[in-house]
Formats: C-alpha cells, sequence, structure tokens
C-alpha cells in the first residue's frame, strides 16, 4: 500500500475517529469541532491511539504517543500529526 501525501485535515481526522471508534449520539463532527476537547467528542486516548495506527498506516508518519497524550482537541492532534516525521522507506 502506497502511502497517502499531503496534510491531514480535519476530514480526514473525523473519519479515521468513525472507523476507529465510531461516533457519539448528539454529537456532530461535521462543524466547529476544531478546538473541541476531545473528551467533550466522545473519544478516550484509546480512540486516539487507534487513529493514530491509522495515520500512521495511511500517510507513513511517526507520531509519538507522548505528543498524542498533549493533543487535547482536533486542532492540537492535526498539529502534531502534520509536523511529525515520514518513516523511512527501506
Amino acid at each position: 500500500m502506497t502511502a497517502k501525501t499531503g496534510p491531514v485535515t480535519l476530514t480526514d481526522l473525523t473519519r479515521m475517529l468513525r472507523e476507529s471508534a465510531g461516533e457519539e449520539e448528539g454529537v456532530d463532527l461535521e462543524s466547529g469541532i476544531l478546538d473541541t476537547p476531545f473528551i467533550d467528542l466522545g473519544y478516550d486516548s484509546l480512540a486516539l491511539l487507534q487513529v493514530i495506527g491509522l495515520v500512521q498506516r495511511e500517510y507513513g508518519v511517526s507520531v509519538p504517543d507522548g505528543a498524542v497524550a498533549d493533543a487535547e482537541t482536533p486542532r492540537a492532534l492535526l498539529d502534531v500529526i502534520n509536523a511529525s516525521p515520514a518513516v523511512p522507506t527501506a
């Protein structure tokens, strides 16, 4: 599988959140969530680690677990992901 190129977008992130952990009833992931804490969106640290696994597989980047733990909102997580280095290929 070839890694996707370009930055991970909010659309990509919401798709991966849904794939990894579903969507909590009453939460609208389509509007104004960039600065909403993940806990308010119904996602815990396990869900975020699952998303990071998808990001690493799809985009070929290496995202440190510690940085993910500090990213409390979608905006912060996107910043961490998009600043992460690509995984070297053999």
